[in-house]
Protein backbone atom coordinates (compact mmCIF):
# COMPACT_ATOMS: atom_id res chain seq x y z
CA UNK A 1 0.00 0.00 0.00
CA UNK A 2 1.73 3.44 -0.98
CA UNK A 3 2.48 5.74 2.21
CA UNK A 4 0.96 8.63 3.40
CA UNK A 5 2.92 11.95 2.13
CA UNK A 6 4.91 11.94 5.49
CA UNK A 7 6.73 9.10 4.02
CA UNK A 8 7.52 10.51 0.57
CA UNK A 9 11.15 12.16 0.49
CA UNK A 10 11.96 15.02 -2.08
CA UNK A 11 14.94 14.26 -3.64
CA UNK A 12 16.14 17.78 -4.05
CA UNK A 13 15.07 20.31 -1.04
CA UNK A 14 14.62 23.41 -3.43
CA UNK A 15 15.17 23.77 -7.17
CA UNK A 16 15.40 20.75 -8.61
CA UNK A 17 17.01 22.10 -11.75
CA UNK A 18 19.50 24.59 -12.55
CA UNK A 19 18.43 27.37 -14.78
CA UNK A 20 21.67 26.15 -16.89
CA UNK A 21 20.79 23.18 -17.07
CA UNK A 22 21.33 21.88 -20.26
CA UNK A 23 23.07 25.47 -21.19
CA UNK A 24 25.54 24.93 -23.99
CA UNK A 25 27.54 27.13 -25.86
CA UNK A 26 27.78 25.01 -29.95
CA UNK A 27 25.47 25.38 -32.69
CA UNK A 28 24.98 22.05 -33.17
CA UNK A 29 26.69 20.11 -30.68
CA UNK A 30 27.78 16.31 -31.37
CA UNK A 31 25.87 13.04 -30.77
CA UNK A 32 28.12 11.98 -27.76
CA UNK A 33 28.55 15.70 -26.35
CA UNK A 34 24.68 15.64 -25.74
CA UNK A 35 24.66 11.97 -23.97
CA UNK A 36 27.83 13.33 -21.71
CA UNK A 37 25.78 16.66 -20.97
CA UNK A 38 22.49 14.68 -20.25
CA UNK A 39 24.05 11.82 -17.78
CA UNK A 40 26.31 14.94 -16.51
CA UNK A 41 23.49 17.25 -15.46
CA UNK A 42 20.37 15.18 -14.87
CA UNK A 43 19.44 14.33 -11.35
CA UNK A 44 16.61 12.38 -10.01
CA UNK A 45 13.48 14.58 -9.62
CA UNK A 46 11.30 11.87 -8.30
CA UNK A 47 10.00 11.64 -4.54
CA UNK A 48 9.56 7.78 -3.20
CA UNK A 49 6.86 5.89 -1.82
CA UNK A 50 6.98 2.43 -0.31
CA UNK A 51 5.07 -0.02 -3.04
CA UNK A 52 3.80 -3.20 -2.71
CA UNK A 53 6.42 -5.80 -4.35
CA UNK A 54 3.88 -7.01 -6.77
CA UNK A 55 2.76 -3.66 -8.30
CA UNK A 56 6.60 -2.60 -8.58
CA UNK A 57 7.43 -4.39 -11.86
CA UNK A 58 8.63 -1.69 -14.21
CA UNK A 59 9.10 1.01 -11.32
CA UNK A 60 12.54 2.27 -10.35
CA UNK A 61 13.97 1.24 -6.72
CA UNK A 62 14.63 3.93 -4.72
CA UNK A 63 16.81 2.31 -1.91
CA UNK A 64 19.05 -0.83 -1.65
CA UNK A 65 17.75 -4.34 -0.83
CA UNK A 66 19.58 -7.35 0.98
CA UNK A 67 19.11 -10.42 1.30
CA UNK A 68 17.18 -11.00 4.98
CA UNK A 69 18.24 -14.59 4.84
CA UNK A 70 20.28 -17.14 3.22
CA UNK A 71 18.77 -18.73 -0.20
CA UNK A 72 18.25 -21.51 0.47
CA UNK A 73 17.81 -21.47 3.96
CA UNK A 74 19.25 -24.96 4.53
CA UNK A 75 21.09 -27.60 2.04
CA UNK A 76 18.17 -29.15 0.02
CA UNK A 77 17.77 -31.65 -3.09
CA UNK A 78 17.59 -30.41 -6.73
CA UNK A 79 15.60 -33.44 -7.29
CA UNK A 80 13.06 -36.24 -6.32
CA UNK A 81 15.55 -39.22 -5.41
CA UNK A 82 17.55 -40.83 -2.88
CA UNK A 83 19.90 -39.12 0.12
CA UNK A 84 22.68 -40.86 1.21
CA UNK A 85 26.14 -40.30 2.58
CA UNK A 86 29.06 -40.70 -0.19
CA UNK A 87 31.62 -42.18 2.29
CA UNK A 88 28.89 -45.33 2.55
CA UNK A 89 28.91 -46.34 -0.71
CA UNK A 90 31.95 -48.02 -0.81
CA UNK A 91 30.93 -49.92 2.19
CA UNK A 92 26.82 -50.57 1.41
CA UNK A 93 28.27 -51.54 -2.23
CA UNK A 94 25.97 -49.44 -3.49
CA UNK A 95 22.59 -50.84 -1.79
CA UNK A 96 21.16 -49.15 1.08
CA UNK A 97 17.68 -49.31 3.58
CA UNK A 98 15.92 -46.79 2.80
CA UNK A 99 15.75 -45.64 6.48
CA UNK A 100 13.15 -42.07 6.48
CA UNK A 101 11.16 -40.31 3.59
CA UNK A 102 11.38 -36.61 3.30
CA UNK A 103 8.96 -34.32 1.55
CA UNK A 104 9.45 -30.53 0.47
CA UNK A 105 8.18 -28.53 3.81
CA UNK A 106 8.83 -31.72 6.01
CA UNK A 107 10.62 -29.74 9.01
CA UNK A 108 13.96 -30.74 11.53
CA UNK A 109 13.87 -34.32 9.67
CA UNK A 110 15.92 -37.05 11.85
CA UNK A 111 19.63 -37.37 11.19
CA UNK A 112 20.60 -39.80 8.53
CA UNK A 113 20.67 -43.28 9.91
CA UNK A 114 24.48 -45.02 9.26
CA UNK A 115 25.00 -46.51 5.96
CA UNK A 116 21.57 -45.75 5.12
CA UNK A 117 19.46 -43.99 2.64
CA UNK A 118 16.57 -41.48 2.58
CA UNK A 119 13.89 -41.20 -0.03
CA UNK A 120 13.82 -37.78 -0.66
CA UNK A 121 11.81 -35.03 -3.11
CA UNK A 122 12.82 -31.82 -4.56
CA UNK A 123 13.46 -28.73 -2.62
CA UNK A 124 13.05 -31.14 0.70
CA UNK A 125 15.79 -30.58 3.49
CA UNK A 126 18.89 -32.45 3.35
CA UNK A 127 18.92 -35.03 6.56
CA UNK A 128 22.10 -34.55 9.00
CA UNK A 129 24.78 -36.45 7.31
CA UNK A 130 23.49 -36.89 3.86
CA UNK A 131 25.34 -35.21 0.88
CA UNK A 132 24.94 -36.55 -1.99
CA UNK A 133 21.29 -37.46 -3.99
CA UNK A 134 20.70 -39.88 -6.49
CA UNK A 135 17.96 -39.51 -9.18
CA UNK A 136 14.78 -41.97 -8.48
CA UNK A 137 14.78 -42.92 -12.52
CA UNK A 138 18.64 -43.64 -11.76
CA UNK A 139 17.76 -46.14 -8.74
CA UNK A 140 16.02 -49.15 -8.39
CA UNK A 141 14.04 -50.30 -5.65
CA UNK A 142 14.31 -53.64 -3.95
CA UNK A 143 11.77 -55.86 -0.88
CA UNK A 144 13.52 -58.21 1.10
CA UNK A 145 11.81 -59.13 4.36
CA UNK A 146 9.35 -56.23 3.92
CA UNK A 147 11.52 -53.50 4.24
CA UNK A 148 12.69 -51.68 1.16
CA UNK A 149 16.11 -51.55 -0.05
CA UNK A 150 17.87 -48.60 -3.28
CA UNK A 151 20.27 -49.47 -5.28
CA UNK A 152 22.18 -46.43 -6.06
CA UNK A 153 24.37 -46.47 -9.40
CA UNK A 154 28.16 -46.17 -8.71
CA UNK A 155 29.99 -42.56 -10.64
CA UNK A 156 28.05 -39.48 -8.64
CA UNK A 157 30.35 -37.07 -7.38
CA UNK A 158 30.15 -36.68 -3.29
CA UNK A 159 27.74 -33.56 -3.57
CA UNK A 160 25.45 -34.94 -6.41
CA UNK A 161 21.97 -33.35 -6.52
CA UNK A 162 22.28 -31.04 -3.49
CA UNK A 163 21.68 -27.49 -3.23
CA UNK A 164 23.91 -25.96 -0.44
CA UNK A 165 22.29 -23.36 2.10
CA UNK A 166 22.95 -19.34 0.85
CA UNK A 167 24.36 -20.82 -2.41
CA UNK A 168 22.19 -18.02 -4.27
CA UNK A 169 21.99 -15.35 -1.76
CA UNK A 170 23.47 -15.16 1.86
CA UNK A 171 22.28 -12.58 4.54
CA UNK A 172 22.85 -9.03 3.90
CA UNK A 173 24.23 -9.96 0.19
CA UNK A 174 22.94 -6.78 -2.31
CA UNK A 175 19.58 -8.08 -4.28
CA UNK A 176 18.71 -4.99 -6.21
CA UNK A 177 20.50 -1.41 -6.29
CA UNK A 178 18.98 1.99 -5.90
CA UNK A 179 18.41 3.33 -9.61
CA UNK A 180 17.79 0.25 -11.12
CA UNK A 181 14.32 -0.65 -12.83
CA UNK A 182 12.62 -3.70 -11.41
CA UNK A 183 12.79 -6.54 -13.87
CA UNK A 184 10.11 -9.55 -13.06
CA UNK A 185 13.64 -11.35 -12.44
CA UNK A 186 14.08 -9.05 -9.54
CA UNK A 187 11.13 -8.89 -8.12
CA UNK A 188 11.30 -12.73 -7.67
CA UNK A 189 14.81 -12.44 -6.13
CA UNK A 190 13.30 -9.47 -3.69
CA UNK A 191 10.17 -12.17 -2.91
CA UNK A 192 12.72 -15.15 -2.37
CA UNK A 193 14.24 -12.83 0.49
CA UNK A 194 10.43 -12.84 2.46
CA UNK A 195 10.47 -8.61 1.49
CA UNK A 196 7.09 -7.86 0.75
CA UNK A 197 7.04 -4.21 0.61
CA UNK A 198 9.77 -1.75 -1.23
CA UNK A 199 10.88 1.93 -1.83
CA UNK A 200 10.52 3.04 -5.38
CA UNK A 201 10.35 6.35 -7.32
CA UNK A 202 6.79 8.15 -7.87
CA UNK A 203 6.16 8.04 -11.14
CA UNK A 204 7.15 11.23 -13.21
CA UNK A 205 3.75 13.20 -14.51
CA UNK A 206 4.37 14.33 -18.28
CA UNK A 207 2.29 15.84 -20.47
CA UNK A 208 2.09 15.22 -24.38
CA UNK A 209 1.27 17.41 -27.05
CA UNK A 210 1.43 17.74 -30.88
CA UNK A 211 1.37 21.11 -32.81
CA UNK A 212 0.24 22.07 -36.28
CA UNK A 213 -3.14 23.20 -38.15
CA UNK A 214 -2.52 20.63 -40.36
CA UNK A 215 -3.08 17.83 -38.43
CA UNK A 216 -6.42 15.77 -37.67
CA UNK A 217 -6.60 12.92 -35.15
CA UNK A 218 -7.49 9.66 -36.16
CA UNK A 219 -10.82 9.02 -36.93
CA UNK A 220 -11.70 12.68 -38.22
CA UNK A 221 -11.64 13.72 -41.55
CA UNK A 222 -8.80 14.59 -43.39
CA UNK A 223 -8.56 16.92 -46.41
CA UNK A 224 -6.06 17.23 -49.19
CA UNK A 225 -2.84 18.59 -47.14
CA UNK A 226 -3.89 17.44 -43.80
CA UNK A 227 -2.38 14.95 -41.91
CA UNK A 228 -3.63 12.61 -38.78
CA UNK A 229 -1.30 12.94 -36.02
CA UNK A 230 0.65 9.67 -35.98
CA UNK A 231 3.55 11.77 -32.92
CA UNK A 232 1.32 11.86 -30.55
CA UNK A 233 -0.16 8.35 -30.61
CA UNK A 234 3.53 7.13 -31.01
CA UNK A 235 5.14 8.97 -27.94
CA UNK A 236 2.00 7.39 -25.61
CA UNK A 237 2.85 4.01 -26.76
CA UNK A 238 6.41 4.54 -26.64
CA UNK A 239 5.59 6.15 -22.76
CA UNK A 240 3.73 3.67 -22.15
CA UNK A 241 7.10 1.32 -21.25
CA UNK A 242 8.18 3.82 -18.44
CA UNK A 243 7.18 3.77 -15.01
CA UNK A 244 5.41 7.44 -15.87
CA UNK A 245 1.59 8.88 -15.76
CA UNK A 246 0.92 10.50 -19.13
CA UNK A 247 -1.37 13.57 -19.37
CA UNK A 248 -2.40 14.27 -23.62
CA UNK A 249 -2.88 18.34 -24.08
CA UNK A 250 -4.08 17.02 -28.03
CA UNK A 251 -3.13 18.83 -30.71
CA UNK A 252 -2.49 22.60 -30.55
CA UNK A 253 -2.90 25.31 -33.12
CA UNK A 254 -0.42 27.28 -35.22
CA UNK A 255 -1.02 29.87 -32.72
CA UNK A 256 1.18 31.06 -29.83
CA UNK A 257 -1.00 32.72 -27.53
CA UNK A 258 -2.69 29.22 -27.14
CA UNK A 259 0.30 27.20 -27.46
CA UNK A 260 1.52 29.12 -24.34
CA UNK A 261 -1.10 28.95 -22.28
CA UNK A 262 -1.64 24.94 -22.63
CA UNK A 263 2.29 24.65 -22.00
CA UNK A 264 2.33 27.55 -18.95
CA UNK A 265 -1.02 25.46 -17.52
CA UNK A 266 1.18 21.80 -17.76
CA UNK A 267 4.34 22.84 -16.38
CA UNK A 268 2.30 23.92 -12.93
CA UNK A 269 1.79 20.43 -12.09
CA UNK A 270 3.67 18.07 -14.57
CA UNK A 271 7.68 17.59 -14.60
CA UNK A 272 8.15 17.06 -17.90
CA UNK A 273 6.44 18.36 -21.48
CA UNK A 274 7.24 16.32 -24.28
CA UNK A 275 6.20 18.04 -28.05
CA UNK A 276 6.23 17.16 -31.27
CA UNK A 277 6.29 19.59 -34.26
CA UNK A 278 7.44 23.16 -34.45
CA UNK A 279 10.56 22.39 -33.26
CA UNK A 280 12.81 24.41 -35.29
CA UNK A 281 12.89 28.50 -35.71
CA UNK A 282 11.01 29.17 -38.67
CA UNK A 283 8.03 31.53 -38.42
CA UNK A 284 5.36 29.25 -37.89
CA UNK A 285 7.53 27.41 -35.37
CA UNK A 286 4.97 28.40 -32.38
CA UNK A 287 6.10 25.83 -29.59
CA UNK A 288 9.72 27.64 -29.77
CA UNK A 289 8.43 30.74 -29.22
CA UNK A 290 5.78 30.18 -26.46
CA UNK A 291 8.62 28.36 -24.84
CA UNK A 292 11.60 31.37 -25.06
CA UNK A 293 7.92 33.44 -23.47
CA UNK A 294 7.68 31.12 -20.32
CA UNK A 295 10.95 29.84 -19.57
CA UNK A 296 14.46 29.54 -21.60
CA UNK A 297 15.56 27.62 -24.98
CA UNK A 298 19.00 26.28 -24.47
CA UNK A 299 18.87 25.50 -28.07
CA UNK A 300 20.32 22.11 -28.63
CA UNK A 301 20.63 21.67 -32.84
CA UNK A 302 22.21 18.51 -32.79
CA UNK A 303 24.64 17.32 -35.29
CA UNK A 304 22.41 14.16 -36.06
CA UNK A 305 20.61 12.46 -38.37
CA UNK A 306 17.13 12.13 -38.13
CA UNK A 307 16.93 14.80 -35.73
CA UNK A 308 19.05 17.78 -36.10
CA UNK A 309 15.90 20.34 -34.99
CA UNK A 310 15.57 19.05 -31.59
CA UNK A 311 15.00 21.19 -28.63
CA UNK A 312 15.73 21.27 -24.79
CA UNK A 313 14.73 23.97 -22.44
CA UNK A 314 12.96 24.14 -18.95
CA UNK A 315 10.24 26.55 -17.81
CA UNK A 316 11.20 26.88 -14.26
CA UNK A 317 11.49 22.93 -12.62
CA UNK A 318 9.68 21.41 -15.57
CA UNK A 319 12.07 19.83 -18.07
CA UNK A 320 10.63 20.22 -22.27
CA UNK A 321 11.50 18.25 -24.49
CA UNK A 322 10.73 19.79 -28.63
CA UNK A 323 11.41 16.72 -30.79
CA UNK A 324 10.84 16.99 -34.49
CA UNK A 325 7.65 16.46 -36.33
CA UNK A 326 8.65 14.42 -38.78
CA UNK A 327 7.77 10.77 -37.01
CA UNK A 328 11.46 8.81 -37.83
CA UNK A 329 12.80 11.82 -36.29
CA UNK A 330 10.35 11.83 -33.58
CA UNK A 331 10.94 7.85 -32.53
CA UNK A 332 14.98 8.45 -32.60
CA UNK A 333 15.19 11.65 -30.83
CA UNK A 334 12.76 9.84 -27.94
CA UNK A 335 14.76 6.41 -27.77
CA UNK A 336 18.14 8.09 -27.91
CA UNK A 337 18.12 11.38 -25.68
CA UNK A 338 14.44 11.79 -23.80
CA UNK A 339 13.98 8.06 -22.45
CA UNK A 340 17.38 7.86 -20.76
CA UNK A 341 16.42 11.76 -19.23
CA UNK A 342 12.99 10.85 -18.26
CA UNK A 343 14.42 7.32 -16.65
CA UNK A 344 17.33 9.38 -15.11
CA UNK A 345 14.78 12.21 -13.88
CA UNK A 346 12.86 9.75 -12.25
CA UNK A 347 15.32 8.33 -10.21
CA UNK A 348 16.93 5.77 -12.83
CA UNK A 349 20.58 4.81 -13.33
CA UNK A 350 21.73 6.44 -16.85
CA UNK A 351 21.49 3.21 -19.28
CA UNK A 352 23.41 3.46 -22.47
CA UNK A 353 21.92 0.81 -24.66
CA UNK A 354 24.49 -1.40 -25.87
CA UNK A 355 25.84 -1.72 -29.54
CA UNK A 356 26.11 -5.59 -31.52
CA UNK A 357 28.70 -5.59 -33.42
CA UNK A 358 27.03 -6.43 -37.28
CA UNK A 359 28.30 -6.61 -40.98
CA UNK A 360 26.60 -5.03 -43.43
CA UNK A 361 24.93 -6.41 -46.22
CA UNK A 362 25.05 -3.14 -48.43
CA UNK A 363 27.34 -0.33 -49.82
CA UNK A 364 26.61 2.91 -48.94
CA UNK A 365 29.12 4.66 -51.00
CA UNK A 366 28.87 8.23 -49.84
CA UNK A 367 28.03 9.69 -46.33
CA UNK A 368 28.25 13.53 -45.10
CA UNK A 369 31.02 13.93 -42.59
CA UNK A 370 30.62 15.57 -39.07
CA UNK A 371 27.28 14.09 -38.16
CA UNK A 372 25.92 10.81 -36.62
CA UNK A 373 23.70 9.14 -38.35
CA UNK A 374 20.72 6.35 -37.53
CA UNK A 375 19.64 3.88 -40.22
CA UNK A 376 16.68 1.73 -40.22
CA UNK A 377 18.61 -1.94 -39.63
CA UNK A 378 17.11 -5.41 -40.52
CA UNK A 379 18.86 -8.31 -38.80
CA UNK A 380 19.20 -10.87 -41.16
CA UNK A 381 20.35 -14.37 -41.72
CA UNK A 382 22.53 -15.28 -44.46
CA UNK A 383 22.99 -18.12 -46.67
CA UNK A 384 25.95 -19.25 -44.60
CA UNK A 385 24.07 -18.87 -41.52
CA UNK A 386 25.57 -15.84 -40.38
CA UNK A 387 23.84 -12.60 -39.96
CA UNK A 388 24.23 -9.43 -41.19
CA UNK A 389 22.71 -6.01 -41.55
CA UNK A 390 20.08 -4.60 -44.31
CA UNK A 391 19.82 -0.96 -44.47
CA UNK A 392 15.77 0.18 -45.07
CA UNK A 393 16.11 1.77 -48.34
CA UNK A 394 15.13 4.96 -48.14
CA UNK A 395 16.31 7.67 -45.64
CA UNK A 396 13.10 9.82 -45.79
CA UNK A 397 12.52 10.92 -41.64
CA UNK A 398 8.56 10.75 -42.42
CA UNK A 399 8.66 7.23 -43.51
CA UNK A 400 6.97 5.25 -40.86
CA UNK A 401 7.45 1.98 -43.07
CA UNK A 402 11.01 2.20 -42.32
CA UNK A 403 10.12 2.04 -38.67
CA UNK A 404 8.03 -1.23 -38.63
CA UNK A 405 9.98 -2.88 -41.06
CA UNK A 406 13.52 -2.53 -39.18
CA UNK A 407 14.72 -4.11 -36.08
CA UNK A 408 16.74 -1.55 -34.71
CA UNK A 409 19.33 1.30 -35.46
CA UNK A 410 22.15 1.33 -37.39
CA UNK A 411 24.72 3.80 -35.97
CA UNK A 412 27.10 5.60 -38.39
CA UNK A 413 29.89 7.94 -36.40
CA UNK A 414 30.66 11.59 -37.80
CA UNK A 415 34.01 10.30 -38.96
CA UNK A 416 32.68 7.63 -41.49
CA UNK A 417 31.68 8.32 -44.75
CA UNK A 418 31.44 5.26 -46.57
CA UNK A 419 30.00 1.84 -45.72
CA UNK A 420 31.19 -1.44 -48.16
CA UNK A 421 29.56 -4.75 -47.26
CA UNK A 422 31.29 -6.52 -44.91
CA UNK A 423 31.92 -3.56 -42.69
CA UNK A 424 31.29 -3.91 -39.28
CA UNK A 425 28.65 -1.67 -37.83
CA UNK A 426 27.22 -0.91 -34.36
CA UNK A 427 23.52 -2.37 -34.07
CA UNK A 428 21.30 -0.69 -31.48
CA UNK A 429 18.27 -3.65 -31.53
CA UNK A 430 14.58 -1.93 -30.47
CA UNK A 431 14.67 -4.64 -27.08
CA UNK A 432 17.31 -2.15 -26.03
CA UNK A 433 14.86 0.63 -25.87
CA UNK A 434 12.37 -2.03 -24.21
CA UNK A 435 10.40 -2.10 -27.45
Amino acid sequence: MPSSDQDKVKIVSTRKLMDDCFLNDKERLPHEEAIAILKDRLKPVAMNELSPLENSSGKVLAADIAATRNIPSTDNSAVDGYAYRASDFAAAGGFFPVTNRIAAGDLNPSALASSGAVRIFTGAVMPQGADTVAMQEDCQIEIRDSKEFVAIPSGLKPGANRRRAAEDLAIGNLIASRGEILTPQTISAIASSGIAQISIYCPLRIAVLSSGNELREPGENAKDGQVFDSNRHLLKALLGTLPVKVTDLGIQPDDVEAVATSIAGAAVNHDIIISTGGASRGEEDHIIAALDRLGKRHLWQLAVKPGRPMSFGQIGDTVFFGLPGNPVACFVCFLLYVRPAILRLGGADWNEPRRFLVPANFDYPKKKPDRREFWRGMYRSRKDGTYGLDKFDRDGSGLISGLRQADGLVEIPEDVTSVRSGDLLNFIPWSEFGI
